[in-house]
């Protein structure tokens, strides 16, 4: 089940056991193999191929991907088979032990001696379900050469295991028999709850792979056909009629139609879509008949790019995490070195009996199992990361989720981060001369080329005049920042900001008193020049997102500083900034400088986060110390983020934050509790309690109150999920 795992020749998983299988390679890649040994699926494995995977599986191994969580599933099942036999076997025993029998007042038949009824019911326990300890600390010692939980937890039981047969081979009464079943039950049973736990934060990950439509209509060859959708290639024509789901990503070569992206992005309105459109595998075709050209298949799409970044946040490390794994490492030596230590001042100076000696030393090395400290944080994120995605907030790893909670300022991008990214044309104002269709004709003209938003608003503006586009189109340029120019009807068009203006020392005194006015409006314009003289001005508004101010809000009540940034002139940055409440406004600034001023708050000594969601914020985004992509933006953006908001939400920014507060709580109540368990435990378990007080815990007590300590740290970060109506308010 581990998909990493690929061989040249048959054999066994070295991860698993699992017999591995000739796998075929699909034709029409560029493999250089033509067949590869992969996981044998588990419905044709045989007894004994389980059974190997069974004995071969150790504690902590780490699964990803669909065949990893298969692995996780199968290991959770595995877990709980073995949980039930040593619950079975452990009643009998505990009923002929001195603790049914003196406390319980039990007398079952004795056909035998007990010590020997009960080496016979202990054995199967300790070899069948006990294994996994065992093998693990196989793997720890001479393979990983680390020490572990498991190592414990075998010291535990063989001890426990082994000393009884000794007793029972010398013909006593006395042993320890209900301690090595018990110790093997109860922290069984709490790996079982931990793994039931965190298999739910996998789920919704599931349900994304289950958006995909096992099979797909292609058009090859002239024909329609219906094919697996693992064998989609690219380039192929996928033919989509209404109600289909889409099976890979692509792009749109015929038809019209209305697609609901709202799985994906969370988008809840269908968006429009026609040739050259872009659609996301996992989505859902309402209305019209299309052909699209299949440009990304696989692990390649955006739906497995998701999954992809959930499964590596929830399989990362947060700092304090590695923290707590190296005082774990620690502690498996203060607790076999403390259960010698008990062992000898019980015995050797205080002259307790062996078996009263071994107890304290026995149940001193169970209870100091780091389980609980090594479950602190990875519950805590696998729950976070999977809220978040549920909300289509998706934090690359670990060590990211814990430091967006350490945001002390947040710099936001304008156009289609706080703002709509669809502006409109509000204003035409024609220098002397030229007239405003003439002005509309000749800049959406030399505009067609450009794909940027005040662009595409000139075009819908020259398409509602019905205004015909002159062809005759030469030399365009983009200047990024700045604005466009080009040679349109052998006339030379210079369209952009004031600034552009003067650097091309155009004179635009004639229309100042018009520009001032529209920038007091807090609108943007764009100055139209030909052949050097001015020729008018149009302006567009962008309207600012309906849950902008309120984050912006919100975001100022947690104490973090909220800066504006854009390329906009600065008198209709600053009232965009008046706007949402924000003081700190970067106007005017560049692409390239994006990042210059995102240094400068760091400079500062602040935190700082970018938000932005196009190729011109990559820079910023990683410079900053936690980058922000919203509404999917580009591959770019995405790539540089640490940090994608699915959604075009601004309020988003927020719940991400929320998030990460919220887990990094939960985080440090599972450390706390985890730490002071055992400061609490340990002391206990040795004896220091006994003289005084009569006070003393048997290994199997032991066992229970490490297991309860593990299922209380996973119950507490699945409570994570009631942060959710938190999050969710803005």
């Amino acid at each position: 089940m581990h998909e990493d795992v690929q061989m040249t020749k048959p054999g066994s998983c070295p991860k698993c056991g699992m017999e591995l299988v000739e796998t075929e390679v699909r034709k029409g890649t560029n493999h250089t193999r033509h067949a590869e040994y992969g996981m044998k699926p588990e419905s044709t494995m045989s007894f004994w191929g389980k059974f190997k995977m069974s004995v071969t599986m150790t504690m902590g191994m780490e699964h990803t991907g669909l065949a990893g969580r298969e692995m996780a599933r199968l290991m959770e099942l595995d877990i709980r088979n073995k949980f039930f036999f040593a619950l079975l076997f452990s009643l009998p025993i505990v009923a002929y032990s001195p603790l049914g029998v003196e406390f319980l007042n039990l007398r079952l038949p004795e056909p035998i001696p007990t010590s020997w009824i009960l080496l016979l019911l202990t054995t199967p326990v300790f070899f069948y379900s006990g294994w996994i300890f065992l093998y693990s600390t196989y793997i720890a010692i001479f393979k990983q050469k680390t020490l572990n939980m498991a190592v414990l937890i075998a010291v535990g039981i063989t001890a426990a295991y082994v000393f009884s047969i000794a007793l029972t081979l010398l013909g006593s009464r006395d042993s320890y028999y209900e301690a090595a079943a018990l110790l093997i039950t109860f922290v069984l049973f709490g790996h079982w709850m931990e793994m039931r736990s965190r298999r739910g934060t996998t789920d919704a990950l599931q349900a994304l792979f289950e958006l995909v439509p096992p099979q797909a209509r292609v058009e090859r060859n002239g024909k329609e056909e219906i094919i697996p959708t693992a064998q989609v290639q690219l380039g192929d024509r996928v033919v989509l009629k209404p109600g289909d789901k889409i099976p890979v990503d692509g792009e749109i070569i015929e038809g019209e139609t209305a697609i609901d992206e709202s799985l994906i992005t969370g988008e809840s309105i269908p968006v429009a879509k026609t040739i050259g459109d872009k659609v996301i595998g996992g989505s859902i075709n309402t209305t019209g008949s299309v052909k699209f050209k299949a440009t990304k298949i696989g692990k390649d799409t955006a739906l497995s790019q998701i999954v992809k970044l959930v499964e590596i946040a929830q399989s990362s490390k947060a700092p304090g995490q590695k923290i707590a794994d190296r005082f774990a490492k620690y502690l498996v030596i203060v607790a076999v070195g403390g259960g010698v230590i008990t062992f000898g001042v019980w015995f050797f100076i205080l002259g307790q009996p062996l078996l009263s000696a071994l107890t304290f030393a026995i149940s001193t090395i169970v209870i100091a199992c780091p389980d609980a400290l090594g479950l602190a944080t990875p519950t805590a994120v696998a729950v976070g990361t999977s809220l978040g995605a549920k909300h289509q907030i998706l934090i690359k790893d670990a060590p990211t989720l814990e430091q967006v909670s350490k945001i002390q300022a947040i710099v936001l991008d304008k156009t289609g981060t706080m703002t709509e990214g669809k502006p409109t044309i509000t204003d035409i104002i024609p220098a002397r001369g030229f007239t405003k269709e003439g002005l509309v004709r000749l800049a959406a003209a030399a505009e067609a080329k450009s794909s940027h938003p005040l662009s595409r608003a000139i075009l819908e503006e020259a398409e509602s005049r019905k205004i015909k586009l002159s062809k005759e189109v030469k030399k365009f340029v983009n200047l990024a920042g700045h604005g466009v120019e080009a040679v349109v009807e052998e006339k030379r068009i210079l369209i952009g900001t004031v600034r552009l203006m003067r650097d091309r020392n155009v004179d635009i005194a004639a229309l100042q008193k018009d520009i001032d006015t529209l920038l007091r409006d807090g609108k943007t314009i764009m100055v139209l020049a030909v052949d050097g003289k001015v020729a008018g001005v149009i302006a567009a508004a962008d309207p600012i997102k309906p849950t902008a101010k309120r984050a912006v809000e919100r975001m100022q009540e947690l104490g973090i500083e909220v800066a504006l940034i854009t390329g906009d002139n600065q008198k209709t940055a600053a009232v965009i900034g008046r706007q949402l409440g924000i003081e700190r406004v970067f106007a005017e600034v560049l692409p390239e400088d994006k990042a210059t001023y995102v240094k400068k708050l760091q400079n500062e000594g602040k935190f700082v986060a970018m938000v932005g969601d196009g190729v011109n914020d990559a820079p910023a985004l990683a410079q900053a110390d936690i980058g922000i992509a919203i509404g999917a933006g580009t591959d770019v953006a995405i790539e540089t983020a640490k940090v994608v908001l699915m959604k075009s939400d601004p309020a988003d920014v927020l719940r991400a934050i929320r998030l990460s507060k919220a887990t990094v709580t939960k985080m440090k109540q599972n450390l706390f509790w985890a730490s002071i368990y055992n400061l609490l435990a340990i002391p206990i378990a040795a004896g220091v309690l006994y003289p005084r007080y009569g006070i003393f815990l048997r290994p199997e007590i032991s066992a229970l109150l490490m297991s309860i300590s593990s299922i209380i740290v996973a119950t507490n970060a699945v409570l994570l999920n009631r942060a959710e109506k938190e999050l969710i308010t803005v």
